[in-house]
């Protein structure tokens, strides 16, 4: 009789446990749909810790929405001549996109497209290997290099209408999002500065905005025949002049009318690191579903998940959903991350503001949102 009472309470324990942690997590799910976190892919040696750093960190803190920057580290088999020397294989990927099914986080590779073809004094693999998509040929990349410079070279772009840079292009998208078993892709497409430009047969005198826009739109429009939706940076659509936000997270060479061309089911990832910028109502009174992203600067995160939690709070019910969440960038490999998280290295100079200390923050503060809130005391005010 004892054993059968203690069974029965013991069984309703659990259906309350089970039911309060079903309650937090919709509660949670109701202030921010989004809860993501995005980083470079780990190197394949790399692989088991990461997938450690997966079921033990991210799980815990709600994290629903891993973006992994794979680019080239990945062994394509539709391209192998664009892989990285050291790239990861489908064993590899399989361990990650488990451990993200186990705990229920939504995976999204990412490749940068149109912009970012190149770094520093050298170009990255799709124009090393396909030199004829380089929309600006004539910029030679420096021996040593230093910006600001004659060529305002930044990053190389390959030419959107090169007649075949989308076949390679939707090779690797493809062959990606198979691996990852995902319905989303990240295309990039940040801090494009090349676009249009006045010596490309295909793309001078065009509209900048016209072409940045055809090129989502391309790359949306294929994704959509498998059911897959679009992701981007949002700096692009954003006047750098009128805003006075500048070069970097915003546009200043007219890409910015883009907005208003591109379909309203492409997610916009919103990143502003050192001020809060409220640009996510820009993007939702657009129609877009929008993500503010932080980085290094904990304080910035954390005005920044209170103006996301108020845009949905105040919003009307057209566009409450449009403000989607947060999500912490790390604009590094994973090896580097989790050795400053794991304090294996620190750096005197940056003090708190690090990638791992803004993740940490930004999600101490989300996980406290599902808490249940203590009931005001009235203040006892002294008589006259």
């Amino acid at each position: 009789m004892k054993k059968q009472i203690l069974q029965t309470l013991l069984s309703f324990l659990l259906i309350f446990l089970i039911h309060t942690a079903v309650s937090a997590q919709q509660k949670l799910d109701s202030l921010l749909i989004v809860r993501g976190f995005c980083i470079g892919a780990p190197k394949p040696a790399g692989v088991d810790a990461f997938v450690k750093f997966i079921n033990e960190e991210l799980a815990p803190r709600k994290v629903n929405t891993l973006i992994l920057r794979v680019d080239f580290n990945y062994q394509y088999e539709s391209h192998p001549e664009l892989r990285d020397s050291m790239a990861l294989s489908k064993a590899d990927v399989k361990k990650m996109v488990d451990a993200c099914k186990s705990n229920q986080i939504r995976i999204i590779p990412q490749i940068n497209l149109l912009g970012h073809q190149s770094w520093a004094s050298r170009v990255t693999n799709m124009l090393r290997v396909y030199p004829e998509f380089d929309e600006t040929p004539h910029v030679k990349m420096p021996v040593e290099y230093k910006w600001p410079n004659p060529d305002g070279l930044y990053c190389k772009s390959y030419c959107p209408l090169h007649p075949g840079v989308h076949k390679v292009v939707f090779a690797l998208v493809d062959e990606i999002t198979e691996v990852f078993e995902t319905n989303a892709f990240h295309a990039g497409m940040d801090e494009v500065f090349y676009i249009g430009d006045d010596k490309c047969p295909r793309c001078s005198g065009r509209d900048k905005a016209e072409l940045f826009a055809g090129e989502v739109r391309k790359i949306r429009d294929h994704l959509a025949t498998k059911n897959r939706e679009l992701w981007i940076w949002g700096d692009r659509l954003i006047d750098g002049k009128t805003t006075g936000l500048g070069i970097w997270e915003a546009s200043f060479n007219n890409t910015h009318r883009a907005v208003d061309m591109i379909p309203k089911d492409v997610v916009i990832c919103d990143w502003h690191y050192e001020r809060p910028d409220q640009t996510a109502v820009y993007f939702a009174m657009k129609g877009l579903r929008v993500i503010t992203c932080p980085w290094r600067n904990p304080q910035v995160a954390l005005v920044q998940v209170d103006d996301m939690l108020k845009f949905r709070a105040s919003a009307t019910k057209v566009m409450k959903d449009r403000y989607y969440g947060m999500m912490q960038t790390v604009w590094s490999g994973a090896d580097d991350f989790l050795a400053g998280y794991y304090g294996k290295k620190t750096d005197p100079k940056t003090g708190t503001n690090t990638p791992w200390n803004t993740f940490v923050t930004m999600y101490d503060k989300i996980n406290a949102l599902e808490a249940p809130q203590a009931a005001e005391k009235p203040s006892k005010k002294k008589g006259k």
